[in-house]
């Protein structure tokens, strides 16, 4: 089961599309999706759990709390859409494409994908690439 949950004036659209394709991704990665929350929200409330949970004073598109195992998904994914909107205009991306690559970072994290190094952060990116690839074709 994947939910969705809104802190912010922000609705994602065509919930179900993602929801499929989420699951997808895992399925690729011959894992399962039992329990995944995706909470947005603003920077304010990600920038708080950082600071309570985690001890780090610095704003991030995305927080995630894994539970499970690298196969059965279970956890929460918490995404700053302000973050994202202002990294999309950054980098010159469309906003829909950006949130997507940051809610698959998190659920790549939890299926047991780092990116700690910069080989890391490269084997990262293609595997967002992949699943950003994933959204387009129809089930």
């Amino acid at each position: 089961m994947i939910d969705f949950s809104y802190q912010k004036e922000f609705q994602l659209k065509h919930e179900q599309d993602h929801v499929r394709w989420l699951n997808k991704v895992a399925d690729f990665h011959d894992a399962t999706v039992d329990v995944l929350g995706y909470v947005f929200c603003d920077d304010e409330y990600v920038h708080s759990i950082n600071l309570q949970h985690l001890n780090h004073d610095t704003y991030t598109d995305i927080i995630t709390f894994d539970y499970g195992t690298d196969t059965v998904l279970e956890g929460e994914i918490y995404i700053s859409v302000d973050r994202v909107e202002d990294n999309a205009n950054d980098l010159e991306e469309d906003f829909d494409t950006e949130l997507r690559r940051v809610m698959c970072h998190g659920l790549l994290h939890m299926i047991g994908y780092d990116d700690d190094t910069v080989e890391k952060k490269a084997k990262m990116r293609a595997l967002e690439n992949e699943a950003l690839q994933m959204f387009h074709v129809k089930q």
